[in-house]
């Protein structure tokens, strides 16, 4: 049987505070600057599991968008909090 498990945070890189990225929320359409301790980033197996997530800071929304390559580069080179995810078999 085969299961979702977290593998192990990934140590982020030490960045300075000023460092920001730029992000929408789908739902009110607000366009803003996060730092990067208010993302999230998970790597999973494929493209489909590997995504990043966030608070929308106008109206609260969870937000969670796919995640290629250059994103997932951008992101943990600017240290953000990433997961790595990985399936695994129980016995």
């Amino acid at each position: 049987m085969s299961h979702m498990s977290v593998v192990s945070d990934v140590p982020t890189v030490v960045v300075p505070e000023s460092v920001r990225f730029r992000a929408a929320c789908p739902d009110c359409r607000e366009r803003f600057e996060l730092a990067a301790g208010a993302l999230r980033l998970a790597v999973g197996a494929s493209r489909r599991t590997t995504f990043y997530s966030f608070t929308c800071p106008r109206c609260g929304a969870a937000v969670r968008k796919p995640a290629g390559e250059r994103i997932v580069e951008l992101l943990t080179g600017g240290g953000v909090r990433t997961l790595r995810l990985h399936t695994g078999l129980r016995a």
